[in-house]
């Protein structure tokens, strides 16, 4: 029933699909009329406080959406694959929305989309379908889409491993989250999703004052808050470990690579070499989603072949802790 990552040597040959034509945004109901993106708000937000029985719930998610990967990470992180199966989506997304591999079909429902388990459990739902999902097995409808949401259940439903989300950090976690999501995390989706020049550019320049002063507080800790990773810093991890191979060219987002910041660079080696993390990440799902998905950013669907990245090269972040203890 569980459906883990995949290594990019075994995915099947790429379909061909019709083309998506680009004269309107593909995400047209997310756009306001000064051309900046306004997100969808998530529609399912019920919550699953106590750890459930094994296999009562399903998890839906991408390895191309940084959403669904926070939720990944935190299921490993925790502990959690033998409690809550999962299933890895196609990327190649287009107007009917997140797929299942042929050879990977949805273990639940049988289903060929994701969307028929947003219309099962909603039969009104005409919005964007969006990963990850946290699916009920039992009562089959959809419990929660939003990854925020997620990520706290699953850190409260196991003791295994680091508490994401510890009672005496947690003013400082979410006041470091809310700037994080607004300017970087989708920061980058409102450059690159903006229809005007002047929405752009706002975008632009909040994301590089965020990403400045994210460079500079690391300059000094390790991570976010200290010496201990906590879930600020893997919602934070997700959007920088995309960054240089997709947000800076078809977003747009170009002033600085995070292979520029000094600081920045070495921790998102520290975090993507953190036991199990990297095999969370898969770039060619990555790539392949944003390039071929978005026709009104990229209507000839060409892929590039880089960046090179190094992400496994010496990050010495060890010393700050070492020296915050002297």
């Amino acid at each position: 029933m569980v459906t883990g990552l995949r290594a990019p040597s075994s995915l099947p040959a790429w379909p061909t699909l019709e083309p998506m034509s680009s004269a309107t945004p593909q995400f047209s109901k997310e756009s306001d009329s000064r051309g900046r993106f306004v997100r969808q708000e998530s529609r399912f937000r019920d919550w699953v406080l106590e750890r459930p029985e094994p296999g009562r719930y399903h998890l839906y998610v991408s390895l191309a959406c940084p959403w669904a990967s926070r939720a990944v990470i935190v299921r490993q992180l925790k502990g959690l694959e033998d409690v809550l199966p999962m299933t890895v989506v196609d990327p190649v997304r287009d107007e009917r929305g997140w797929r299942f591999f042929e050879d990977q079909p949805d273990p639940v429902n049988g289903y060929r989309f994701l969307a028929e388990a947003y219309v099962a459990t909603d039969p009104s739902f005409a919005d964007r379908v969006t990963v990850p999902v946290l699916y009920d097995t039992r009562e089959r409808r959809i419990v929660n889409n939003e990854s925020s949401d997620i990520v706290r259940m699953l850190n409260a439903w196991s003791t295994q491993g680091p508490d994401l989300y510890p009672e005496d950090l947690r003013t400082a976690i979410d006041e470091l989250n809310d700037r994080v999501y607004d300017t970087v995390n989708n920061g980058v989706y409102k450059a690159g999703f903006a229809t005007t020049q002047s929405a752009y550019e706002a975008a632009f320049d909040e994301l590089f004052q965020s990403l400045d002063w994210l460079d500079d507080r690391l300059a000094t800790r390790r991570y976010l808050l200290g010496d201990d990773i906590t879930e600020a810093d893997w919602r934070l991890f997700v959007t920088l470990v995309r960054f240089d191979a997709v947000y800076v060219g078809h977003f747009k987002c170009n002033l600085r690579r995070i292979a520029d910041y000094a600081h920045l660079s070495g921790y998102l080696r520290d975090l993507f070499q953190h036991p199990g993390i990297a095999d969370t990440v898969d770039f060619d799902h990555i790539k392949r989603h944003y390039y071929i998905t978005h026709p009104q950013l990229n209507p000839t669907r060409i892929v590039p072949k880089g960046p090179e990245l190094d992400l496994w090269a010496p990050h010495d972040r060890e010393r700050l802790a070492q020296d915050a203890a002297r």
